[in-house]
């Protein structure tokens, strides 16, 4: 066992996924506080096209858990290891691409915790979720073509850019990138 897998919050039962900084674990109704503080950022929702409040946030976690007790995956806090507060989420959905019900990749950070790789962290593990233990072929990043640092982490994962589609949100048609990586030949591993 790894010097890091001694961390007490691996005892909670929550713990989705750990990696060597991070810990990705279930949303609860006691985490809307800690979502609100980043999801509200416009900074941070800046390809949302608005800042969430309570209520969206409290909608988000119910669409969670519900996607946990379905799918068995959703999206995840995301901690740092030994740390208290969530510092974002990233995790795993099915959404409709094409006509498709396909497996996404997600991930959002507090813009304070940009910069240091926790997106690609917690998206590499992800991948290696959904390729490992979830036995998915292939998994699809949906990206808008302003979010740089978005796109920055797809590339990063490997993933290939496999065309485009257009999600409409709130009324409103939204132009989005799609990425994806296979399982097959992956070299996605929880340690990477």
């Amino acid at each position: 066992m790894e010097p890091y897998d001694s961390d007490p919050a691996l005892g909670s039962g929550q713990v989705v996924i750990a990696t060597p900084r991070l810990l990705l674990r279930r949303l609860t109704a006691a985490d809307a506080g800690a979502l609100l503080a980043f999801m509200q950022k416009p900074t941070v929702m800046y390809a949302w096209e608005h800042g969430f409040t309570r209520e969206d946030v409290d909608s988000w976690i119910e669409r969670q858990t519900a996607r946990y007790r379905t799918d068995g995956y959703g999206y995840w806090g995301i901690m740092l290891r030994g740390g208290e507060r969530l510092i974002g989420q990233a995790g795993l959905m099915k959404s409709l691409i094409d006509g498709r019900e396909r497996v996404e990749v997600g991930y959002m950070l507090d813009d304070a915790c940009w910069g240091r790789g926790y997106a690609t962290e917690a998206a590499r593990a992800c991948l290696a979720y959904a390729f490992g233990p979830l036995g998915v072929g292939e998994v699809f990043a949906s990206i808008r073509p302003s979010n740089g640092p978005s796109l920055r982490v797809a590339r990063a994962l490997g993933m290939a850019e496999w065309g485009s589609h257009t999600v409409v949100y709130r009324g409103k048609r939204m132009p989005h990138l799609l990425f994806r990586a296979r399982r097959a030949g992956s070299r996605f591993s929880m340690d990477n």
